[in-house]
Parts: C-alpha cells; structure tokens; sequence
C-alpha cells in the first residue's frame, strides 16, 4: 500500500502553527516572523511535504519558472541552431552561468527553462512564453551586438536581466563585468614579467566585452611605451585559438606574450607555441580570461584573468526575482571586478 503523501496539515502540526501560516511561507508571503518561517521549514524537511506547484501557481498566480535564453541576431536554420547549441554547451563558460542560476533558483522553488532565440520566429515565441504567464521573467544572454530581443522584451514590458551591458541602452537590469580593467590587469602582468613584444589574440569585435577587453589591454601598453599592439581575432573557440595564435607567430615571431580574451583560445595559443617550439612561458606568456575549468586544465595552467561568472549568474537571477516580486521597479546594474590570478603560463 502506497505511502499517503504529506499535507500542509502535517506540516502544521509538525510545526506546531496554523494550517494558514504554513500556507504562507509556502507561497513566500513576507508577514511571518523568522523563527516560525525556520520552523516551518524544518517540519517541511521532516515530513517531506512538497508543494502542489499547480495549485500554488493559482495563488501566487506564478509559474515558478524562468526562462534562461541564449539569444543572438540571426536568422538561423535548424543547421544552425544545431550548432550553436552544440557550441553553448561546449563551452564551460554556460555551464558556469547555469551553475549559478540554479544555485539562486532552487532553494526558492524556481526553474530555469532552457531558450534558443536566434531568428524572428524562436524570439516571438520567447515574448509569446512568457506573455502568456508559462516562464516568470527572463535571464538573457546575448551572443552578438545586435541582438534585437533585449528591446523587445523592455517594449513588451516584460521582467528580464541581461548578462552583459547592452550595446544599445535599454530599460533592463544587468549584470557584467568591468571588461576594460581585465584588459589592464593583464597588460600589467606581461610588462611586470619584462615582455617587450606583446600581442592579444582578441575576441569577436561584434561583441562590446572583447572590444572593452581589447581597448584595457591596448591603452595600459601604450601608457608603457607600446602604441603598436598586433592583434588576431578569435571566435571564443579552442579552434580560433589555434588559427589566432599561429596567425600571430607568423606575422610577429618575435612576440614573447600574448593576451588571449577567454581561456579556451588561450589553451590554442598554448598548443599552437607546444606544436613550434616555443616555450610558454620562458618563450612567451601567455594569459588568458575567464578562469574557467580549461585554466587548470591546460599545460600549463593558465595565467588567468578571473570573471566570478557563477557569482554574477546568481546576482542576474537575483535582480530578476526583484523585479518578479516587485521588490525592484526600476532597472540597475551590477558591474563586478576581474582578478589576476597567477598560475605558469605567464
């Protein structure tokens, strides 16, 4: 015989509280006191109760979702599309921001609902979603400059933050990172280590984070003597890394550092100098951005510029939940400081 499944009057009696104030910390109602909120939560733990999502959604009038969107500027096809989903997914930089989504939303009852929006078609039916009440709000994160859905989702008025600070200012919250300061910190670096040839292989120039990154890095060298900088461009991919790196040694084989704007084209540049002979770092440093999994991972490890990534995940869904709740009616933004962090490959 199946076990009967527990009941906010368990719960209640459990706690030694009324049915209704059970009700009320269960649907996140903010006039009960602390300590019967923790008791209420300790006899939840204790019986097991879970929430009947369907009928609380009633109440709160909530889904208890929310969409997580990886957006572009497109007009994909179904090609396309299978290969940006195979390259978020390869990139440990996503696995990051979920990680921090998700360590925001669960204790707090919430799910993220995974979202391509990379045509006309996928963004309508983001808007359409979300206008009909199936996602709370959106958590958007923009894969190129001229992506249209953050506009339409600030006309629309619906709640959404932004991973990054938008090319084109919009009424949204945000969270980023002052880009411009990583840039700083590793030009700094590669002087402070006696580089006298530096070169970056820089990120897409389409995107305001690698233009910002690229700009620190160029400005602080020319405040040292160094208005030349040669420059590669890479596509955030091991395999741009590669092309950039032996791009770069070509052009400048004098070059002894290199700037790489995310660790994945820095384990390029890495593997590229292996595959000539060239030591990193007694040849060339090399350093990279992010601070991901890759740094440790690389030989090398990598000489890194460290974006809290999960931290300012969690922060984005923090912002959101604010503006679900009504606890915040304006938008703001939130801009968290890189970190050198020294490891051997500079």
């Amino acid at each position: 015989m199946s076990r009967r499944a527990p009941t906010l009057e368990d719960v209640a009696r459990e706690a030694g509280v009324s049915r209704a104030t059970v009700s009320r910390v269960v649907n996140g109602i903010r006039n009960v006191d602390v300590e019967i909120q923790e008791a209420v939560r300790q006899a939840i733990e204790r019986t097991g109760y879970a929430p009947n999502r369907a009928a609380r959604s009633l109440v709160t009038r909530r889904a208890e979702t929310v969409a997580l969107v990886v957006s572009g500027a497109g007009n994909t096809t179904n090609s396309d599309q299978d290969t940006l989903a195979a390259r978020v997914f390869a990139d440990p930089f996503f696995g990051r921001v979920v990680s921090g989504i998700i360590g925001f939303l669960r204790p707090r009852s919430m799910h993220p609902v995974l979202m391509f929006a990379e045509s006309v078609k996928e963004r309508e039916e983001v808007l359409t979603y979300l206008r009909q009440g199936r996602a709370d709000g959106a958590l958007v994160v923009s894969t190129h400059a001229d992506d249209p859905l953050p506009a339409l989702l600030a006309g629309a008025g619906l709640p959404a933050v932004l991973f990054a600070r938008p090319p084109r200012p919009v009424p949204l919250s945000h969270v980023d990172l002052a880009h411009w300061d990583g840039g700083r910190l590793a030009a700094e670096h590669l002087l402070a280590r006696g580089c006298r040839h530096p070169a970056t292989v820089c990120g897409p120039l389409d995107v305001t984070a690698s233009q910002e990154r690229l700009a620190g890095f160029r400005a602080t060298l020319a405040r040292h003597g160094h208005p030349h900088v040669p420059v590669a461009e890479g596509g955030f991919t091991l395999d741009s890394g590669l092309a950039a790196m032996s791009e770069l040694l070509s052009r400048h084989p004098d070059t002894d550092g290199v700037f790489a704007a995310n660790d994945l084209m820095a384990q390029g540049a890495c593997q590229v100098a292996r595959e000539r002979g060239v030591r990193v770092p007694e040849d060339v440093a090399v350093v990279g951005f992010d601070d991901s999994s890759i740094a440790t991972s690389c030989r090398p490890r990598l000489t890194t510029i460290r974006q809290p990534v999960e931290d300012m995940a969690a922060e984005m869904a923090r912002l959101l939940h604010e503006h679900i709740h009504g606890v915040r009616t304006e938008p703001t933004s939130v801009v968290f400081e890189p970190a050198l962090v020294v490891r051997e490959s500079a």
